[in-house]
């Protein structure tokens, strides 16, 4: 009787932390600064940057610039031009109003403005995309002698309250995987 509790415990703890790591590597779909029509100048310089520095952005995940296609559009452009906020050589031009730019590899992407001006008020965005092997975050190191700590999560635009693009939180999938693992092993305890 324990071995067949045992084999269904190992087979229903095998299942979850599959289905974690599954959805765990699934592309996410941000939307510039996490709000609609954000794609625009600015209340500061580099408001945009701090965003998404404060992101995971992974091959396979896309970004949606929402901005008014009358008024404003995108760029996107190399790093030399990012910097001095040069429009003649882009890569790529886009005036949709709803851009959806796909990663499909690691490494820095650089978007401006293609407005005169906008883009030297800050209208302009770095995204630095994870490698496969570097997709997950370095462990927290803490100083010797004091106790470790570890800093709160990030959520994206999609698992904060104010986003309006849905796409499941990691997070919360880790926690109810977490509780389901723990209640099968306090029941084959028993």
């Amino acid at each position: 009787m324990g071995s067949i509790k045992f084999s269904l415990l190992c087979l229903v703890t095998g299942s979850v932390l599959f289905s974690v790591n599954f959805k765990a590597c699934e592309a996410a779909e941000f939307v510039v600064d996490g709000k609609e029509k954000s794609w625009r100048v600015p209340a500061s310089a580099n408001g945009l940057n701090t965003w998404a520095e404060k992101e995971r952005f992974k091959i396979g995940d896309s970004l949606v610039f929402k901005y008014d296609s009358k008024m404003d559009s995108l760029l996107r452009v190399e790093e030399g031009d990012y910097k001095k906020c040069n429009k003649m050589k882009p890569i790529k031009e886009y005036h949709d109003g709803n851009t959806v730019f796909e990663i499909n590899e690691s490494g820095s992407f650089f978007f401006i403005s293609g407005v005169d001006g906008h883009c030297e008020k800050g209208e302009k965005l770095e995204v630095k995309v994870l490698s496969y092997k570097h997709s997950s975050p370095p462990p927290a190191l803490a100083p010797k002698g004091s106790p470790a700590t570890m800093p709160p999560p990030v959520l994206s635009p999609a698992e904060s309250p104010e986003s309006s693009t849905s796409v499941g939180s990691n997070l919360r999938i880790i926690d109810v995987s977490t509780f389901v693992v723990a209640t099968l092993v306090g029941v084959a305890m028993v």
